[in-house]
C-alpha cells in the first residue's frame, strides 16, 4: 500500500484538457457505456429525492463536457420523472466540435422504460432540440406507445416484456450511437452491471454528509464484481473529487 499522488486540481485544467481526459476510445465498432453519477461522502445518491442537491460547480462543468462528448444519453424512466428531464442542449461551439468528431449537433436522450411510462407532455418532449428515443417493450400499453410517438418520440420496441441490456446495446449500435453516456438511475446502472456491460464510471464525490435513507448509485437483485482501474483523480478547491474508472480488459 502506498499514498496516492495528489489529485490534479481543476484549476490547472481548461475544458480542452477535461475533454482529452474523457475521450472515448477511437474507432468504436460497438457501444461503449460510460456511467456518470454524483454521490455524497457517505454514499447518498440524492438529497430530497433528486441528485441536484449534491451538485457542485465542478460536477456541473464535467456533466456538460460528458454530454458534449456523447452520441446518446441513456437514462431510466424513473430518473427522467424524478429529475424533470428536458432534452440535451448544445451551444454553437459545442456543435462545431461535435461535427468535427462526426457527431450529430445534439445527443438524443434514450429512455429505458418497459411500460412506456413517460408523460408525452413532459419536458423530455416539449423542451428538446432532438426527439428522444423511447426504448420499450411490445407488452407496453399500445395507447402509451402511440401517444409518445404522436408527441414526437422515436419509439423502439425491444423485446416482449423487459428491456434487456443486449437489446439496448444492439439498438444503439444499429443507430451508430457508440459513445453512450448513462446518467442512471440506480436500477438501470445495476442492470448494466449485472449484465457486465459497464465500460467505465465517472464518479463525483460531493463534499457533503447527507445521512437519511438515500440508496446507492447502483441497485440490482444480484451482485456482479467488475474489476476496474483508476484512470484519474481530479479535485476542486471546494473539496469536490472527480474520478474516472475504466473496466480492466478481459484476460
Amino acid at each position: 500500500m502506498r499514498q496516492l499522488d495528489n489529485a490534479t486540481y481543476l484549476t490547472a485544467l481548461d475544458d480542452d484538457g477535461l475533454r482529452d481526459l474523457h475521450r472515448y476510445p477511437d474507432d468504436l465498432s460497438a457501444p461503449w457505456i460510460r456511467v456518470n453519477f454524483v454521490a455524497s461522502i457517505d454514499g447518498a445518491v440524492a438529497t430530497n429525492g433528486t441528485s441536484g442537491g449534491l451538485g457542485t460547480p465542478a460536477d456541473h462543468r464535467l456533466f456538460t463536457i460528458l454530454r458534449e462528448l456523447a452520441d446518446v444519453v441513456l437514462v431510466g424512466a424513473g430518473t427522467v420523472r424524478a429529475e424533470n428531464y428536458g432534452g440535451a442542449r448544445t451551444d454553437p461551439a459545442q456543435r462545431d466540435r461535435r461535427r468535427a468528431r462526426g457527431q450529430s449537433d445534439t445527443p438524443p436522450i434514450a429512455v429505458v422504460t418497459a411500460g412506456a411510462h413517460v408523460d408525452p407532455s413532459s419536458r423530455l418532449l416539449t423542451d428538446a432540440d432532438v426527439a428522444p428515443l423511447i426504448l420499450t417493450c411490445a407488452d407496453a400499453p399500445a395507447d402509451r406507445r402511440r401517444a409518445l410517438a404522436d408527441a414526437g418520440a422515436r419509439v423502439l420496441e425491444l423485446g416482449g416484456s423487459h428491456v434487456e441490456t443486449a437489446a439496448i446495446r444492439s439498438a444503439l449500435g444499429v443507430l451508430g450511437l457508440h459513445r453512450v453516456l448513462c446518467e442512471g438511475g440506480p436500477s438501470l446502472f445495476g442492470q448494466l452491471l449485472a449484465d457486465d456491460a459497464v465500460d467505465e464510471l465517472c464518479l463525483t464525490t460531493s463534499p457533503l454528509l447527507v445521512g437519511g435513507a438515500s440508496g446507492r448509485i447502483s441497485s440490482s437483485p444480484r451482485a456482479m464484481a467488475t474489476p476496474m482501474r483508476r484512470a484519474h483523480v481530479l479535485g476542486d478547491d471546494d473539496g469536490t473529487v472527480l474520478t474516472r474508472w475504466v473496466r480492466e480488459p478481459s484476460a
